[in-house]
């Protein structure tokens, strides 16, 4: 590994156990690892574009309806911030820098650039993770006042109340109780980032020639303070396949001493690939 890219990753490492992850500087350095040749200037670059776009916003807004809308005037309709189907086939679409300089994502990542110009501007803006979207929201969501959720994939298109009920009926399941209100419980930080890298494994799992960025997904999500035991299983078979059996049947065993306590027969299962893992070096 390059060691600027060793230092990134420990970058993302220590944000991620912060006491307060900085969304901005996590997603960078995810975008860092899929165009490695951004560097530390090309990080900069994308942090004073955030700043710049926020600098853009009219002063003195006031109510969650004027700051979605005096973003989606800027974001959307000035700058050209949206999203479209063939965005789902590009790997860039999950990568922040080279979304604000395409202008052009995933929901998840476009809604990262409108959170982040919001709260550079000191707006109260939060991603909203409706089922098979993700939005954003305005105002205070455990709170009377008015709330606003807003579509960046559209420009900012403002969902109605009746479109926001039918989401949370879907997210309810037939027979099930809505959620409370259409503002959810914000995301955090660490609950968008996962998202990203996971949206960045499922392109490279349907693309089984891009096991470079796949591995370095994978190790990303090993990275955050919560994931599944899983992920160590995924990373050994990555290993494997590309030919680094001795990383990879060492992490195999570790996945096997894992789950043993739990599942002794999928454990011995495991060691069994571990050594087969071993014996492909003679």
């Amino acid at each position: 590994m390059h060691p600027e890219s060793a230092d990134q990753r420990r970058r993302f490492a220590e944000e991620a156990r912060a006491e307060r992850p900085d969304l901005a500087t996590l997603c960078l350095l995810v975008g860092a690892q899929g165009e490695p040749s951004l560097g530390e200037a090309g990080l900069d670059a994308a942090e004073e574009e955030l700043d710049r776009l926020a600098g853009l916003l009219p002063h003195g807004l006031s109510g969650p309806r004027a700051w979605a809308a005096a973003l989606a005037e800027l974001l959307g309709s000035r700058c050209g911030f949206h999203g479209g189907p063939a965005d789902y086939a590009r790997l860039e679409s999950s990568l922040l820098p080279a979304v604000l300089r395409r202008r052009r994502g995933l929901p998840i990542l476009l809604c990262v650039v409108w959170i982040e110009v919001a709260r550079r501007a000191g707006g109260r803006v939060y991603g909203v993770a409706l089922p098979g979207h993700f939005v954003v929201g305005f105002g205070d969501p455990g709170g009377p006042g008015e709330r606003v959720l807003a579509d960046p994939f559209a420009a900012g298109r403002l969902l109605t109340g009746a479109e926001a009920d039918a989401l949370l009926a879907g997210a309810a399941g037939p027979g099930g109780a809505a959620p409370r209100s259409p503002a959810f419980t914000p995301a955090g930080p660490l609950d968008i980032v996962q998202r990203v890298v996971n949206n960045v494994r499922a392109w490279a799992a349907a693309r089984p020639e891009q096991g470079d960025v796949a591995l370095w997904a994978v190790e990303l999500a090993l990275l955050l303070p919560a994931h599944p035991a899983r992920l160590r299983y995924d990373r050994a078979q990555l290993l494997v396949r590309r030919g680094d059996f001795l990383r990879g049947a060492a992490e195999l065993d570790e996945y096997a001493r894992v789950v043993a306590p739990v599942e002794p027969s999928t454990a011995e299962a495991i060691r069994r690939r571990a050594r087969a893992a071993r014996a492909r070096l003679n």
